[in-house]
């Protein structure tokens, strides 16, 4: 069966590192054996500020004919952000159902984290994200513009489908980990309605899994523990915003944010799953060839994975784990002067000969 994936390189350093993420995927094509067809689509800031939308009327459609999406960054100083966002990755998000954002957080060996004295056994827990309702909800809007009247407002989605799913996809992924620990982010003290809400759905799906250890803290102090404690946390379950928030924090503590992955999930998989780099567009560093490409590589290992070439999958973390623990060709953000390319070829190295 061949692997039809969709790619969508967007802006700055995503132009730059997806090629990369292709040609380390067909690396591991010819050596396991499985066929991989990519079709790399414009939608982009540039698209864009050429015709006036992020991607045609029909591009969810033309997207989800594939069995994945791999993304490398939208943005651009030309384009306001909410422009680029409501206009491409969450209509994307939404009507594909990708309502699972994961999110993994691991010091890799190598890497030194910021926090003193950490190592790679205290810094590795998931982040798991609502991703299609909560706080990033179009409903609200401006009243008097433009006068000393003026006033907003934005209101909050939290359905008991929306919050039962998410959760109980976390505690199903705690359950397959060594620590079966959860921990729910919350803010129950102050927001009044929606986050009881939240705190009532998880109480009250607990009890179905009592393999596993649960706790909650307010989203205040849990950035905090994040901080302080990092080995405390196995799986984080969390709203759109306060999971939006926490994944960028996580992999601050792990290095490098150049390194973090993700994955917007369809369980269910009725439309495909959509996999890109946390680290954004980066335009600050666009072109110059020194972008961190370990997100983009881990995000293809999470591709390959959910696609069921686990084995592939696994060879390139092991791959990239021997490459960072031996620090030759780090990045600028890692600490090291390796270009883009040089660290991806230090990968390819590392994942040997095709098979015969």
């Amino acid at each position: 069966m061949t692997l039809r994936v969709a790619l969508i390189p967007g802006d700055g350093i995503g132009q730059e590192v997806i090629p990369e993420g292709v040609r380390v995927i067909e690396k591991l094509a010819r050596k396991y054996h499985f066929q991989v067809q990519f079709t790399e689509f414009p939608y982009s800031c540039a698209y864009y500020l050429k015709h006036g939308v992020m991607m045609p009327e029909n591009g969810i459609e033309l997207l989800a004919e594939f069995d994945s999406i791999f993304l490398g960054a939208v943005g651009a100083p030309e384009v306001p952000d909410h422009v680029s966002l409501w206009g491409l990755l969450i209509p994307i998000r939404r009507r594909m159902q990708q309502y699972v954002n994961l999110r993994p957080v691991r010091l890799l060996p190598g890497i030194t984290s910021p926090l003193a004295h950490r190592t790679p056994a205290d810094i590795d827990f998931c982040i798991v994200r609502e991703n299609n309702e909560g706080e990033y909800s179009e409903i609200g809007g401006r009243l008097y513009a433009g006068t000393e009247q003026e006033c907003a407002i934005q209101e909050s989605i939290f359905t008991r489908r929306g919050v039962d799913r998410v959760i109980k996809f976390a505690f199903e992924l705690a359950r397959q980990r060594r620590k079966k620990h959860l921990t729910s982010a919350t803010k129950s003290n102050g927001i009044i309605h929606t986050m009881p809400f939240w705190d009532e759905r998880f109480a009250a799906i607990a009890p179905d899994y009592p393999d596993v250890r649960t706790d909650h803290y307010h989203i205040d102090i849990l950035t905090a523990h994040f901080v302080q404690h990092p080995d405390w946390f196995d799986v984080v379950v969390a709203s759109n915003l306060f999971g939006d928030i926490l994944s960028d924090l996580g992999p601050a503590l792990a290095g490098s944010i150049g390194i973090a992955p993700s994955a917007n999930i369809n369980p269910s998989r009725d439309y495909p799953s959509m996999f890109e780099p946390v680290h954004g567009s980066a335009p600050d560093i666009a072109g110059q060839g020194i972008a961190n490409p370990i997100a983009t590589l881990w995000s293809a290992a999470m591709m390959l994975e959910f696609l069921g070439e686990k084995a592939a999958a696994a060879d390139l973390m092991q791959a990239i784990e021997a490459v960072t623990a031996e620090g030759e060709a780090l990045t600028p953000d890692l600490g090291g002067t390796a270009r883009t390319r040089e660290l991806t070829d230090a990968v390819v190295d590392k994942l040997g000969n095709d098979r015969s």
